[in-house]
């Protein structure tokens, strides 16, 4: 079954705003497909955000969040899609334990289907460059991308290739000390060893208590700060100050799960801005790293752009 939804583009002044292409939202589920052997159903369900001019666009694979729904990101993902990239979001479980090994080893088959199933559920005119592929993840979702990206579920192999990995609000678990199966940080200074660029993005209300009835919903010691550590060069970290952990998603997230985002974390005044600037920065790493284009993510850099929020920390390696 295929859904599609349309967004039309505003002329845009910055990263920061929706930008040329005109895009579309296809909700694609395997059941679907399951009688049929072509085209190839994908592993799990997928919310794809696709330009609809045609082109050769390059595709990241979004990773939700714990027990979050993939469509809780839609605005997100048109935002990064309407500067030429294809998103394809995976709905990866609806229940789940501490245990993310299942969700990299589903991360993987999804990546190892893209080149003979992608193609066949997107526009005619739209052509995915699978030779240009980031990997992206937010809280679980983060901790599950560096996860496959660093191989810690053994036996598990893409046939793909990386270029860049983006981790907002990545998060390795309750503690430190306890962190979640596989564990992903090593608290040792520059450790991991990756062949591709790193983006990672903090909020700075993330690791703040809503209440003293509830865990932070990304404590020190396994949050942004620590995969950043972490990280050879080239890596990009920012902290959005006044911002929380959910403070991306939509600005309505309807049913239980989307209301208990709105009284589990911290969360800033509103969600807009921090979306804005998550979706911003995301399209100026990834106009770096996989088009070749740096200006924008260098003006971050610098601070010749005005952002949508202020900034706590910012720190370059590249």
């Amino acid at each position: 079954m295929v859904i599609t939804y349309s967004s039309s583009p505003t002329t845009p002044t910055t990263i920061f705003d929706i930008g040329n292409y005109s895009t579309k939202l296809l909700n694609i589920e395997p059941q679907s497909y399951i009688n049929s052997p072509f085209p190839p159903p994908p592993p799990k369900p997928l919310l794809i955000s696709t330009p609809l001019q045609g082109g050769n666009f390059p595709v990241i694979l979004f990773l939700h969040g714990y027990l979050l729904y993939n469509y809780f990101y839609s605005q997100l993902i048109q935002h990064i899609s309407s500067h030429g990239f294809i998103v394809v979001a995976p709905q990866l479980y609806l229940v789940e334990g501490a245990d993310t090994t299942k969700e990299i080893k589903s991360t993987a088959e999804i990546t190892n289907w893209l080149p003979e199933g992608l193609h066949h559920y997107l526009p005619s005119q739209v052509e995915p460059n699978l030779k240009k592929l980031a990997l992206a993840g937010h809280s679980r979702g983060g901790k599950a991308a560096f996860g496959l990206a660093l191989g810690k579920v053994a036996n598990v192999t893409t046939n793909l290739y990386f270029s860049a990995l983006i981790g907002i609000d990545p998060v390795d678990g309750l503690d430190k000390g306890i962190q979640t199966t596989p564990p992903v940080l090593t608290y040792i200074p520059q450790s991991f060893n990756l062949d591709m660029a790193v983006l990672v993005i903090g909020s700075g209300l993330g690791e703040v208590k809503r209440n003293p009835l509830f865990p932070a919903c990304a404590p020190n010691g396994v949050n942004h700060r620590d995969f950043y550590n972490e990280c050879c060069r080239p890596v990009c970290y920012v902290v959005a100050k006044d911002y929380g952990h959910v403070d991306m998603l939509d600005d309505e997230t309807k049913g239980v799960r989307g209301k208990a985002t709105y009284c589990l974390c911290k969360n800033g005044k509103s969600r807009e801005p921090m979306r804005r600037f998550v979706g911003g920065i995301v399209v100026a790493f990834l106009e770096d790293y996989l088009k070749g284009n740096s200006s924008d993510l260098m003006a971050i850099k610098d601070g010749y752009v005005t952002l949508p929020v202020e900034l706590q920390d910012v720190d370059f390696r590249v």
